[in-house]
């Protein structure tokens, strides 16, 4: 976060500026070597804007562009069920029925029973399942790789938007604290025909 200078510092750091020398020295253009060719004259670069110190910057920087956390995408997601419906479930006011506990699962068993579970709970004509994933645990050596906490619970959010999930799957919403909170999602299924 930058300030504006106060005229007292300004006026120090003009003092200072004015008894700084160049380290080298540029030679002028127009010099010539004895004994080599003339050069050709180079088209000269647009001059660079002066700046002064505590003068504020031209025009604003573009802003960041960066992709929320999981949590958060989920959540804003566009709602594609039943409003009222959709609002009971938020609240925990609707009973899953089914559920699946990946805790302390790696993501190579955790995907295929993922995959299984929806499968059979779509064909068993079941509407609300509960998928717990955990909240993740803190690691412990803090290496040059940022890792996020909670590996299934930023990776199930994905593996249920792409096929085969994502044509069984109609809504995923946070769990509300009853069921688990931020460890655990509802899984809203399509109605199979």
């Amino acid at each position: 976060m930058s300030r504006r200078l106060r005229p007292d510092e300004l006026d120090l750091w003009n003092r200072v500026a004015e008894t700084a020398e160049r380290m080298h020295r540029p030679r002028p253009r127009d010099e010539v070597k004895p004994g080599s060719k003339p050069r050709k004259p180079v088209a000269q670069p647009d001059p660079i804007p002066t700046f002064r110190l505590g003068q504020g910057a031209q025009g604003t920087s573009p802003p960041h562009d960066l992709m929320g956390t999981v949590s958060d995408r989920v959540r804003n997601a566009p709602v594609r069920m039943d409003r009222k419906t959709h609002t009971k479930m938020k609240r925990g006011k609707l009973r899953p029925e089914g559920r699946i506990d990946l805790h302390g699962m790696t993501m190579d068993r955790a995907h295929p029973a993922l995959t299984g579970f929806i499968m059979r709970s779509a064909s068993e004509g079941k509407r609300l399942v509960l998928v717990i994933t955990g909240k993740g645990k803190d690691r412990d050596e803090d290496g040059p790789i940022p890792v996020r906490r909670g590996v299934l619970r930023h990776n199930v959010p994905h593996w249920l938007s792409v096929p085969p999930l994502s044509q069984l799957v109609l809504q995923i919403t946070p769990a509300h604290v009853s069921h688990g909170g931020g460890g655990a999602y509802y899984v809203y299924l399509k109605r199979l025909r």
